[in-house]
């Protein structure tokens, strides 16, 4: 309960700040994972929130009739005054598809027919549909979402089948796999799938609707980003992403210090540093996949609340800025006043000037000490360093 309670203040703290989207995913197991139901949480978000846009990050469209999917999205798009987005997969945990009973060689496949029923739904069609796992009757939604276009978007992960599904369909692209090494090798052919794929099946498809998730946590420094993290991401790694969703393959580390430096330094997959440092790994991502519209920072536990709290405003005040370049206008106010000095100084000149014309204001001026032969000119601050 108090776990569900702090996910929705940062909701709230991530809308004030002006993040444009949250996304929280549907998870069944692992002891890791603590929201079933993402629309039911996300509707309770969209009370807390004004502004954000609100997706499902994912639904796992093969444990639900494609009907209730799309019947709960257009609730919520709803509740929330049109800012929902749905996002689906396959199912990301087999230990989820076997509780269910469902091979997980279907898992895909059923994603796909069920994609393509569910936009048929938010369309606005009445139609009949029949499947060896769910069956439609001259079915059709009562109401429609809000927006007419509702967005969505396809989780991938490093195989071309995500990429393939969303050019299919014409959706967005949810790169989950770029967290890891392997998937950031992916990046450069994913897009290309995308298009390929809607190129095949008639559909038009942006980059800008390219979301890459990444993983980071950000302090002033870089040594106390570290520490604040270093053994929260030790015990996420080791008991979480190995022992728990990959001990076959996955590689444990040591030490704490050893899994920081093996995930953060140099080919590493998270970002544990400054807001310098996470601008630097965001552009290379950039470059390396030929551009994304979207990046999406992951929520891990790897610090205390506080620290969290922190390395998430820290995002918003400095990084946001930098990458989406909305201090550029500020940089270049600056550097006209520099590179235009003595035309202020002239203007201080003229101060003067009015000053000694006026034999009241001139003795004031000269009994308290004032008088110079030039005004002085303010210093100007660097806007990168300015407190806020």
């Amino acid at each position: 309960m108090l776990q569900y309670r702090r996910d929705l203040d940062l909701v709230a703290q991530l809308d004030r700040l002006g993040y444009d989207e949250f996304w929280c995913g549907e998870h069944h197991s692992t002891g890791w994972e603590m929201i079933p139901s993402p629309e039911m949480f996300l509707a309770a978000a969209g009370e807390r929130t004004h502004r954000i846009k609100l997706g499902t990050g994912v639904v796992s469209l093969p444990y639900h009739h494609p009907f209730h999917v799309a019947d709960r999205i257009v609730q919520l798009d709803l509740m929330t005054g049109g800012r929902a987005i749905l996002g689906t997969g396959p199912g990301a945990l087999p230990s989820d598809a076997k509780m269910l009973g469902i091979d997980p060689i279907v898992l895909r496949d059923r994603q796909d027919e069920a994609i393509g029923v569910v936009k048929r739904l938010l369309a606005g069609e009445r139609f009949s549909y029949e499947t060896d796992w769910f069956t439609l009757v001259d079915a059709g939604l009562q109401m429609l979402p809000i927006q007419a276009d509702l967005p969505m978007a396809v989780a991938s992960m490093i195989s071309p089948s995500g990429p393939e599904l969303a050019g299919k369909h014409g959706t967005g692209l949810f790169s989950i796999g770029s967290m890891t090494a392997d998937g950031v090798a992916a990046m450069p052919l994913q897009w290309s799938f995308v298009e390929e794929a809607a190129a095949r099946h008639g559909q038009v498809v942006d980059r800008s609707d390219w979301r890459v998730l990444m993983n980071w946590h950000i302090a002033e420094t870089r040594d106390e980003a570290r520490r604040q993290a270093i053994e929260g991401l030790h015990r996420w790694h080791n008991e979480y992403a190995v022992a728990t969703l990959n001990p076959e393959t996955g590689i444990g580390y040591s030490s704490p210090e050893e899994t920081l430096d093996a995930l953060s330094g140099p080919g590493g997959s998270a970002v544990v540093g400054t807001p310098d440092d996470l601008v630097a790994r965001i552009r290379e991502l950039y470059e390396l996949s030929g551009g994304f519209g979207c990046v999406v920072g992951f929520v891990n536990d790897w610090a205390i609340p506080d620290y969290i709290t922190r390395s998430w405003d820290m995002v918003a005040r400095y990084v946001i800025p930098e990458v989406n370049g909305l201090v550029s206008g500020f940089r270049e106010s600056r550097q006209y006043v520099i590179d235009n000095r003595a035309s202020f100084l002239r203007a201080g000149e003229a101060i003067l000037a009015k000053i000694n014309g006026n034999e009241r204001a001139r003795t004031v001026f000269e009994t308290e000490g004032l008088g110079r032969t030039t005004l002085p000119v303010p210093q100007h601050t660097n806007i990168e360093h300015v407190a806020d």
